[in-house]
């Protein structure tokens, strides 16, 4: 009975190490397999034409009374208004923002005095899908002149910006580019290494950058984003 026992175990104990040893190997292969992948990243990059565009109308007054100073601004305000809602620009699209008043007699630092007490910055800020239609009028500022209206210019702060608000109705199509540039990348490192390759082990979509073509056409943007996807390789 004794014996009968003993080589029951032996039996059930060489089954267990014949198993597991098929186990651990077909752990170790899948290990191997699970192993073999091939990073890649798919680049997408598409020129756009901005959408929107905000135009800072800059001038100033300078001056000994403040009353009389307001009473340019009113009457330059009604030219520069007038001008744009002809051309085109809707009311909405227009913000008249309050003077910027600098007081040169009580600047702690200023020594010499130009002559004039008070000088006054006055800002019209056009805020406007109309790209096109206020590129044009910010080459026609000169018959504002005409009106005796001196739009200034080289001030940082009062820059035209140009943006564009439509990603979403391309993000599909760039993504798909994207990830089929990525492929590509991936088939071509399978066929030189002598792999097939597999299915996607995982993947990233990397972050959307919109910024200008150049500095001499603001308005035309360039929209970019990178994918990273991981594949398995098979051989």
């Amino acid at each position: 009975m004794d014996k009968h026992k003993t080589l029951l175990a032996s039996l059930i104990l060489a089954a267990g190490i014949f198993f597991g040893g098929l186990s651990i190997g077909n752990a170790l292969t899948n290990f191997r397999n699970s192993d073999r992948c091939v990073s890649v990243r798919g680049l997408a990059e598409r020129e756009v034409k901005a959408d929107n565009v905000i135009w800072p109308l800059v001038y100033k007054e300078t001056g000994n009374n403040l009353n009389a100073i307001y009473d340019n601004i009113k009457t330059k305000n009604g030219i520069i208004t007038s001008f744009l809602k002809k051309e085109g620009i809707a009311d909405e699209e227009i913000f008249i923002s309050a003077p910027e008043i600098i007081d040169l007699e009580a600047e702690r630092y200023q020594s010499n005095t130009p002559g004039y007490r008070y000088n006054v910055t006055s800002v019209i800020t056009v805020s406007s899908g109309k790209v096109d239609l206020v590129r044009e009028l910010m080459t026609r500022q000169v018959e504002l002149l005409r009106k005796g209206v001196a739009i200034t210019g080289g001030d940082y702060r009062y820059n035209a910006e140009f943006s564009f608000n439509g990603l979403n109705s391309i993000k599909p199509e760039m993504i798909e580019e994207a990830t089929k540039n990525a492929r590509e990348a991936a088939e071509k490192f399978a066929m030189d290494s002598d792999s097939k390759l597999g299915k996607i082990k995982n993947a990233s979509q990397g972050l959307f950058s919109i910024y200008d073509r150049d500095s001499n056409t603001p308005y035309i943007k360039k929209v970019r984003v990178v994918t990273s996807v991981n594949y398995f390789l098979e051989d």
